[in-house]
């Protein structure tokens, strides 16, 4: 059922894209106009050119993130933890691969965050969880995220012997899971949760429905500025946002509807 979840959820999401729907604009605005449907081919191309303009000059990527991202706030910390969890993602495996070395891409504040935590808390169990989420990897254990990983909180300054590996995992529910089965948390324990702050709201759903206790969410990462302060022409940049929140929405409701 894992499996079948997962593939339904990469299928669904890249035809939820929003460059999935501009394309499907274009593709009924060209066969409109090679079968002679004229209006259809005016209605399509001027709702995506419409949509086009919409996407890369409105914020609407700020104005979609800024619930999710507002959701949770970086909290006092306490005096103390016991571990600091870091949902993968932040790892760039294909410029790792290609020049081997140590390569991180636009979450790097999962790990530099975390980091940063584990130095003020140098008794607490670091645990870093996340294999592969690419369809090809299907039924194998992938370890180049986690290890990608380990180097770079190693070079970070953080023990080796501190830093704990799950590389099964695929997607954010089993995130949880796993990692509460490979650590077994007691009640009473504080377990810092750490992940891009758009990310937590399904991150902190997640760990609750896998009935981990003592969570305190510490968000990082922060996508969304100020609303009219990023006006310009920078179409893949505010696709991106689009996509990063319109993700989120999903899955949180996706994830509310079936208990992950």
């Amino acid at each position: 059922m894992d499996t079948l979840f997962f593939i339904a959820s990469k299928l669904v999401w890249a035809t939820l894209r929003v460059e999935s729907w501009l394309l499907l604009g274009l593709v009924l605005t060209v066969w409109g106009l090679y079968r002679n449907r004229l209006t259809l081919a005016r209605r399509s191309a001027t709702l995506s050119l419409l949509g086009f303009f919409a996407i890369t000059i409105l914020p609407l990527g700020d104005l979609l993130l800024r619930p999710l991202e507002g959701r949770y706030t970086p909290p006092a910390l306490p005096l103390s933890v016991t571990g600091i969890i870091i949902l993968g993602g932040a790892e760039g495996l294909s410029v790792t691969e290609l020049w081997n070395q140590q390569a991180l891409n636009d979450a790097a504040e999962r790990l530099t965050g975390a980091a940063a935590l584990a130095r003020a808390f140098p008794d607490a169990i670091v645990l870093y969880t996340g294999g592969s989420g690419e369809l090809s990897d299907i039924g194998q254990t992938v370890n180049a995220p986690s290890e990608t990983a380990k180097e770079t909180l190693i070079g970070l300054g953080i023990p080796a012997h501190r830093i704990t590996l799950e590389s099964a995992s695929r997607n954010t529910a089993e995130n949880a899971r796993f990692s509460y089965n490979l650590i077994q948390p007691q009640d009473g324990q504080t377990w810092l949760l750490v992940t891009s702050a758009f990310h937590m709201p399904r991150a902190v759903q997640s760990f609750h429905a896998a009935g981990w206790p003592g969570i305190l969410p510490y968000p990082v990462d922060y996508r969304s500025g100020p609303l009219w302060s990023d006006l310009g022409w920078e179409p893949v940049v505010d696709m991106q946002k689009m996509n990063t929140a319109l993700k989120e929405y999903v899955g949180l409701l996706a994830y509310g509807l079936t208990g992950r």
